[in-house]
């Protein structure tokens, strides 16, 4: 069996770049689901001062973990604008292109959490 992973990116947005940073995630979302088709969840939530952004992906294995990362370097490039990382908690046990993708995009002073024991559940499909 093939274990689901989960990704959680932190993100603090820059002054004044809310309406900028949601109006470009919105273009982004029907990119995603046409081109990334094994990411089973995106959804992004705004704390209750719309500071901060989180990001929460579900893949059903690390393979579309991968393939979701594939060019994040420069689809990050055009988020960072926008929103700066904080953190990112991966549930589930990552590949190693994934690992070097995260630390790239990530960049220094990120905290990066692995939580790699999968315990079971369910993803139920939509």
């Amino acid at each position: 069996m093939t274990e689901p992973i989960v990704f959680i990116s932190r993100n603090r947005i820059m002054p004044g770049m809310l309406e900028d940073f949601l109006r470009h995630y919105e273009t982004s979302i029907p990119v995603t689901q046409t081109s990334k088709p094994d990411t089973l969840v995106q959804l992004a939530y705004l704390n209750e001062n719309n500071t901060e952004v989180s990001i929460v992906r579900v893949f059903p294995n690390a393979d579309a973990m991968d393939e979701q990362l594939r060019g994040s370097d420069v689809r990050s490039k055009v988020f960072y604008q926008f929103i700066e990382p904080t953190a990112m908690e991966i549930f589930g046990t990552p590949s190693s292109y994934t690992m070097d993708m995260i630390n790239k995009v990530a960049g220094e002073g990120v905290s990066i959490t692995i939580h790699p024991t999968y315990a079971g559940g369910f993803v139920r499909p939509a």
